[in-house]
Parts: C-alpha cells; structure tokens; sequence
C-alpha cells in the first residue's frame, strides 16, 4: 500500500468515523455529569426526607450504574458499534441473576415501596408483619426494628411492604380506651362521677377533644362503663397505666365493687324411679 493510499484512508476515517468517535467521547463526557446530576438531585431528596444513609448510598450507586450504561450503550450504537448482542447478553445475565435473588430481590423491592410511601420513620412505634417495636433503621433488604424489652427484630422488607401496618407514631394525639366492671347492685350515678373526678384531676389527660364516660354494657358478671380520653402520643402509656391505679383505688375507697367473673349452675333431679 503507497503513502498515498495510507494517508488517504487516515483522513477519510478522520472525516467520518473519528468525528464520530470524538462526538461520542464528548456525549459520553456530557452524559456521564448528567449521571451523576441526577444522581445528587435524588441524594439531597431523599435526604431531606430522612431517609437512612444505607439506602439512600445504594440507590445513589444502583441509579448512577444504571444510567451510566445506558449512556454507554447509546454512545457505542452512534458510533457504529452493535448493541444487540451486548444487550441480549446483559438481559441473560439480569434474567439469570433476578432468579437466584428473588427473595433478596423482593425485600429491596418492598424497601424501594417503603421508601415511596414513607408508611414509617426511623423512631415509628409499629406494627408490621406480626411484630411490633420501634424502628431503628431502614436497611437495604431488611427493617430493624426494636421490641419493647430491647430485641433486634430484622423484618424482611418485601413481607412489611405487603403487609398491613400500623403506626402508632403517626400521629401527636392518641385515646386511651379503658373498660371498668363494676356489680349490678352499684349506683351507677356514683360510678360516673368516681370515673369523672379521677379524669378531671389527672393533668396528661386533654381537656379537647372532651373525655368520653358511658355505661358501655351489660355484662354477664358486671355492668362495664367504658372510659376514653385523649393525651399527647408520648404520654399514653403513663396515663393508661395511672388511670388503672388510680380507678382501682378510688373504688376501694369508694365502696364500688369490682365482681369476679361467675356462672350460675343449676342441677335438675329428675329423682330415681321406683
């Protein structure tokens, strides 16, 4: 081959495939800082949500891979490379790999829906796929949540999402709903305003909404009045347990009895034939 023919070759390459080699090098640049632009808007996202550092870390590296490939495979196509090949055999390889992490593949699932929907925050009360607790973090595959006597419990996140929840955290006001069973030989009147003193005289308890006092029903041992007040969320379990003490002292004092659960028998004697 003559200098001539090889140097025309060069500029020919140069003025067709190396302008598209250079363009695609340049959207390669432009479309890897696109990347990663996208990738610290949803970072400063979810950090304003509170969303924990392990996730929010895996999200930001899954995103950036993702669309730094796809940048990749659409500067390879501009520039003349095939891609179906390499597309086909990354699809075999997802396929292959989504198979033999189904059930991994679930939890980050339910923990991209949990992240979604927010149904909790680190520091909830909840209670979630037969258990219950504070949360403690938000992991990639798993919640960890505390148990009220201090037991790490690592919930699968896929079976929380799929679930029924329920936060006690939610919100800032809560009611407690107490039942008392006093016997049917007390005045009723009496019971009432024994109920109504201990609540007026508590200070935890909310003054609005108003408490709610009310013979409930007629029970088989004992007619049961029903006692519901409303208090700020971190001071229910403490007016719950003192309204307790406190009914169960003010009864004594006050002569109410409190009757033991009882069954009336009756025994028939049909007598003995002669």
């Amino acid at each position: 081959m003559s200098l001539e023919k090889f140097l025309g070759k060069i500029v020919n390459w140069a003025t067709t495939d190396g302008i598209k080699l250079i363009i695609g090098i340049f959207l390669l640049w432009i479309g890897w800082k696109l990347a990663k632009k996208i990738v610290n808007i949803l970072n400063k996202t979810l950090e304003r949500r509170n969303v924990d550092v392990t996730i929010r870390s895996f999200l930001d590296t899954f995103l950036e891979v993702i669309l730094k490939g796809l940048v990749v495979l659409v500067v390879l196509e501009y520039v003349g490379i095939k891609t179906t090949g390499v597309a086909a055999l990354v699809a075999s390889a997802g396929v292959a790999i989504g198979l033999a992490l189904q059930g991994s593949l679930s939890n980050f699932a339910g923990g991209l829906v949990i992240l979604l929907i927010r149904p909790f925050n680190v520091g909830d009360y909840v209670e979630g796929a037969g258990h219950n607790g504070v949360i403690e973090k938000i992991g990639m595959f798993y919640t960890h949540m505390v148990s009220v006597d201090n037991k790490l419990i690592l919930v699968p996140n896929g079976t929380l999402a799929n679930g029924s929840i329920v936060n006690y955290s939610a919100k800032e006001l809560r009611r407690v709903d107490l039942t008392f069973g006093v016997g049917y030989e007390q005045d009723i009147l009496k019971v009432k305003r024994v109920l109504s003193n201990i609540v007026e005289a508590h200070d935890l308890i909310l003054k609005t909404p108003e408490p709610f006092i009310a013979l409930s029903n007629h029970g088989d041992s004992a007619i049961n009045f029903v006692v519901r007040v409303w208090v700020n969320n971190s001071d229910y379990w403490k007016v719950h347990f003192d309204l307790l003490e406190s009914v169960k002292v003010a009864f004594d004092n006050e002569d109410i009895s409190i009757p033991y659960p009882q069954m009336d028998l009756h025994i028939k004697n049909e007598g003995l034939s002669k």
